[in-house]
């Protein structure tokens, strides 16, 4: 896995790309100290998952993830930061990042965390992780035996494709279904649903 680490701390992107340096699967195929340079990085080493700052002069972690998501799709964006209030975390993961660390995390949180990123599943610090989910009734909603397999998938981290072939039905049905399932517990994105399927047990 190609990772790319952007901090403006050259302390931490040393320390990250010792820990990420000890595993056999991730490789530190670039380092930036600001959004707009993780920008030019970004195009020429081409990165699987990026290890993202939120704080830099310049450009913002935020706006720089915003801008990578846009530019390559593909890329996956794993904040690493000090700041776990509601609005930061909220406004990354609007901005496609694809999971939230305090940087108080282990060694081998990091690195679980990167890896997660890498299949496209949600790692989320668990004490960020409470203040994305909606208000809900203690029981929750009714939902479905279908729906709610789609919903248990989710929570695991499983992509539309892969949860289509799990379940034996078409992408397009997975999506219809998640889109039901969004409406009944009250979220607007699948981050947010996986938080709550793993809240209510699921």
């Amino acid at each position: 896995m190609r990772v790319m680490v952007v901090d403006d701390h050259a302390l931490v992107r040393s320390g990250l790309r010792a820990v990420l340096g000890t595993t056999d699967d991730c490789t530190v195929v670039g380092e930036a100290g600001t959004g707009e340079e993780a920008l030019d990085v970004a195009a020429e080493v081409a990165p699987d998952v990026v290890v993202m700052d939120l704080s830099m002069p310049g450009i913002g972690g935020v706006a720089a993830t915003a801008e990578l998501r846009a530019r390559f799709p593909g890329l996956r964006v794993l904040v690493l930061t000090t700041f776990a209030d509601d609005d930061r975390v909220r406004a990354a993961l609007s901005a496609g990042a694809t999971g939230y660390l305090l940087k108080d995390a282990t060694p081998d949180d990091v690195v679980r965390a990167v890896r997660a990123a890498g299949r496209d599943e949600v790692p989320i610090d668990p004490r960020v992780a409470r203040s994305l989910l909606p208000r809900t009734s203690a029981s929750g909603p009714d939902i479905p035996p279908r729906e709610r397999d789609v919903l248990v998938l989710v929570a695991r981290g499983m992509s539309n494709k892969q949860i289509g072939t799990a379940l034996g039905i078409a992408e397009r049905t997975v999506k219809a279904h998640l889109g039901n399932v969004f409406r009944r517990i009250g979220v607007t994105d699948r981050t947010s649903a996986a938080l709550w399927a793993r809240d209510h047990g699921y």
